[in-house]
Formats: structure tokens, sequence, C-alpha cells
């Protein structure tokens, strides 16, 4: 036996933390959100067991991106979301959302934005007007993550690349209405 003393409140929070885990990875098949959760979020089980509800991350972001899951969504209730259709994420370069997060829900990526995506970003090709060989190149002009994300082709089409990090900023940017650019929740929840 360990003469060290114990943290109780420590204790029961890790062992709480342990036992929801572990129910949400039972139901792991059940759980596919469709949701766009904020940069550097865990996978979608482990981040609905860590993720306490505070709102830390909402309160911090520049461009009020980051919002509440209302009522509706059951257990997902109050975890933040993203809609980068509305409101693009700014990329900010320090992520205060993830950065003041009091739990690891919100993971600082090590690199920031370089490997990390919010969500995955798809072109109609019905609808965009380049595709109908209509010079335009809107959404690679506004495009904050640069040309490894999105660029043209030699007939002047956009194409995603894989640094795209889903922020969003394409798609209001986009001169079809609607936007002939569309996100998804990363890991093909469409």
């Amino acid at each position: 036996m360990s003469d060290l003393p114990v943290d109780r409140r420590a204790f029961f929070s890790r062992g709480l933390r342990t036992v929801l885990a572990r129910a949400v990875e039972s139901v792991t098949h059940r759980v596919s959100s469709g949701h766009v959760r904020p940069p550097g979020a865990l996978p979608e089980p482990a981040f609905l067991a860590a993720c306490t509800r505070c709102g830390e991350c909402e309160r911090v972001c520049p461009v009020q991106a980051i919002r509440p899951l209302d009522t509706t969504h059951g257990f997902a209730a109050g975890t933040p979301v993203l809609n980068v259709a509305l409101t693009a994420c700014v990329m900010c370069t320090d992520m205060p959302c993830a950065a003041s997060c009091p739990t690891d829900a919100l993971e600082l990526p090590p690199e920031r934005w370089r490997g990390t995506s919010i969500a995955t970003i798809s072109i109609d090709e019905e609808r965009c007007i380049a595709f109908r060989d209509v010079e335009c190149g809107v959404c690679v002009r506004v495009c904050p993550a640069g040309n490894e994300a999105l660029t043209l082709d030699s007939r002047g089409r956009p194409v995603i690349g894989g640094a795209c990090t889903g922020c969003g900023t394409c798609i209001s940017a986009c001169v079809t209405s609607p936007s002939s650019i569309t996100a998804h929740p990363p890991g093909g929840f469409h």
C-alpha cells in the first residue's frame, strides 16, 4: 500500500471519465453525430465522454462560430459544434477554442493547423460555374489555407487538396446560390 495521499476528487473524476468513455465506446456503432466539431476535437465517442459542456470554447471564439447543440440532440446536447456554411472558422493561429478547453475533449494540435481538419469540403460539379467553363476562382482566392488546400486545375476548376482544413471560408465566398461547396463532418457522415 502506498503512503502517497489520495486526491479523492481526482480519483472519482478519473473513474467517472473512464466509465463514461467505456459506455460511449460500447455504443460507438450507434454514434454518428453528423456534427462539425471545433479544432482539436477527439473522435466523437471520446469527445462526448470528455466534454463537460462548459462553453469555454464558445466564449473565446472571436467570430462566435462555435455554438452548443440544443436539447433535441440527446446525449450530445450542449456540446460545441460549428456550422461552417453559416460562419466560417477563421483558423486562429493560437486556436483559443482548443487552448481554453479544461478537459482533453479539445486538444491543442502540436502543429496547429498543419494536418488538422474540422470538416470535409466537397464541390458540386453540377452547380459550380467553373465546371461549365465560366472563369471564377473566388473560392481559391479566399482560402486561408493556401494552394495546398484549394487550387485550380488546368481548366480553371477548383480542386480540393490534402491541406484543406474544412474551415468553410470557400462556402460563403462561392458566387452560386446555394453555394456549390458544402461541408461534412470528417469521417464520411454526409
